[in-house]
């Protein structure tokens, strides 16, 4: 056997013991009579029948794709034309697009979430404003409702949405923008007939990636959705496994298999739409230069847009935390709390063993699963990539995970890790295993990509030379792919340390989380503990953020050419 084809067994054994049994054990107990030690006595179909004849179940699907759809509307039309203007247009401001999207990154979900539920609480800003200028007393906006998912989690995906359409714009030829408008049409009729035609493809592809995502949300839907009873997919599962003694793993592995099926589907055509982006292509090998669009006398139009964003999605959630963060106990902006000002809340949060503990662990976990993801995500792209045996079997392996929502693959995680005889189950370990299954296709995209634009020449003649194939791997592809690898690492670094839906589920004692502790100073109404330790560690992780956006801008403009 060669070396390539034992290197691809061995990291084909390794990926199948972690990505199958997931998927394996939430079909088996889903259709299985457990007694109440968690072992299997038979086999059944009760739990899909009970599934199917919840009463509730019709409205649980209408909420789970209602708030999908509407997220992702708003998700799009904040960040696809907040891209649209910086990347195409002469407008100003750009540089606060990009520091909203750094340091949105940086910020864990939950933090965000509980922002915006003061901000839009009934003794909230906009709530009292309203009241003062009508004089009544009803709210204008209850968050805890449909509504409020809706446009919380909206305002959560637009700058992912501005990150992955501004690469689209930044590349779209400008010729055919310009025709049009010495052709006469207007401003606005060149974006609809022009600039958006052609980037449909990526619009379609990323709102299908956005609902997608969406349908598996979980903090906006925990934390807004359950308090309010607006239940959605994702939260059946979850109150299926934590409020109800002894946990009903049946009903929520039918749940979960059913959820897993619905994204796989939806999987399948994002993976169509995006093969088919290329039949759009208008940058061409003749003399190609991105311009700039002039919106001649609608300039100030742009400008309001871009500060609108800047201050709805990065702002005043910022300013909330502040404000949060400076008060004793939670209270309505006014002039008279002012005087309750003091600092208490952030030494508490310095001084405590908890949060530190916390940290500590979010940063092991998140570094651990990151470095252990891109290593297996370096070798799959490369067999994958060069088309080396078995790669093409791996490469399908590594992307099983992204079918798991969250809150599934934390149910999975559950019931193997209490079937099996390792005493890992409540510590960092159980955490950094699930994170690597779940952000593997991640890693991959990064490394598959990266080797794909290093040509197989310099391999053949290192061959040529003498060298092995891992060898050449190792002394070549390696030091090649490193920016590749950077950016992978600090994406999965990143995500791996918001991550709540599996750590909810996973998370003991002793390896509590930010998110966790996060999740848990909301439940029991320590808002200003929350938004001092949130500001502190959101502060940190930009940084991260900022690290990683400067090495993928570098690696995208040819480090790995």
């Amino acid at each position: 056997m060669s070396q390539t084809s034992l290197l691809a067994l061995i990291i084909g054994v390794i990926i199948a013991v972690l990505v199958l049994p997931p998927a394996i054990i939430l079909v088996v107990r889903s259709v299985a009579i457990t007694s109440a030690d968690a072992t299997v006595g038979g086999f059944t179909l009760e739990h899909f029948a009970r599934f199917i004849r919840n009463p509730e179940l019709l409205h649980t699907l209408s909420n789970s794709l209602i708030f999908a759809v509407c997220s992702t509307i708003i998700g799009l039309l904040f960040g696809g034309s907040l891209a649209w203007l910086v990347e195409r247009t002469n407008t100003r401001f750009k540089g606060l697009a990009y520091v909203t999207t750094i340091i949105s990154m940086g910020t864990p979900y939950i933090l965000y979430v509980s922002a915006w539920l003061f901000l839009l609480g009934r003794s909230g800003p906009f709530n009292d404003l309203y009241r003062q200028i009508t004089g009544g007393f009803r709210p204008l906006f209850d968050p805890y409702s449909l509504g409020g998912m809706i446009l919380i989690e909206g305002f959560l995906w637009s700058p992912l949405v501005f990150l992955l359409m501004s690469s689209t714009f930044r590349a779209a030829n400008a010729e055919m923008e310009e025709a049009a408008r010495m052709s006469g049409a207007t401003v606005f009729r060149t974006i609809w007939t022009i600039s958006i035609k052609m980037a449909k493809p990526s619009i379609l592809a990323l709102a299908l990636f956005v609902f997608i995502r969406a349908i598996e949300a979980f903090e906006v839907p925990v934390l807004v959705g359950m308090p309010g009873k607006v239940n959605v997919l994702t939260t059946e599962v979850y109150q299926s496994i934590k409020e109800t003694i002894p946990p009903d793993l049946g009903y929520a592995s039918a749940y979960s298999v059913v959820l897993l099926a619905v994204v796989a589907v939806l999987l399948h055509f994002y993976g169509r739409l995006s093969r088919n982006a290329g039949r759009y292509s208008t940058v061409t090998g003749k003399g190609y230069r991105p311009r700039q669009f002039d919106l001649g006398g609608y300039r100030w139009i742009g400008d309001f847009l871009v500060l609108f964003n800047f201050c709805i999605v990065l702002l005043l959630p910022l300013l909330a935390l502040l404000w949060l963060s400076l008060l004793p106990y939670m209270r309505a902006v006014s002039f008279a709390a002012i005087g309750n000002f003091s600092l208490h809340n952030y030494a508490v949060v310095l001084t405590s063993d908890y949060y530190r503990t916390l940290a500590m662990n979010t940063l092991t976990v998140g570094a651990v699963a990151a470095t252990l993801g891109m290593i297996l995500s370096f070798f799959v792209g490369w067999l994958s990539a060069r088309r080396r045996p078995g790669g093409q079997i791996l490469d399908q392996l590594a992307t099983v995970p992204l079918v798991f929502p969250g809150v599934v693959m934390g149910v999975a995680f559950l019931m193997i890790l209490l079937n099996v005889p390792l005493p890992i189950y409540g510590t960092i370990w159980a955490l950094i295993i699930a994170y690597v299954v779940r952000y593997l296709p991640y890693g991959l995209r990064y490394t598959y990509t990266g080797v794909l634009q290093i040509h197989k020449e310099l391999e053949e003649a290192a061959g040529a030379s003498g060298a092995t194939p891992l060898q050449a791997l190792r002394r070549i592809i390696a030091p090649l792919l490193s920016p590749a690898i950077i950016s992978g690492w600090l994406f999965i670094f990143l995500i791996a340390t918001k991550e709540l839906a599996v750590a909810v589920l996973l998370a003991g004692p002793s390896s509590q989380v930010v998110a966790v502790g996060m999740y848990d100073l909301w439940v029991n109404g320590q808002g200003g503990e929350l938004a001092a330790f949130g500001l502190i560690w959101a502060t940190i992780m930009a940084l991260v953020a900022s690290i990683f956006y400067f090495v993928a801008e570098k690696s995208g403009r040819g480090g790995l050419r």
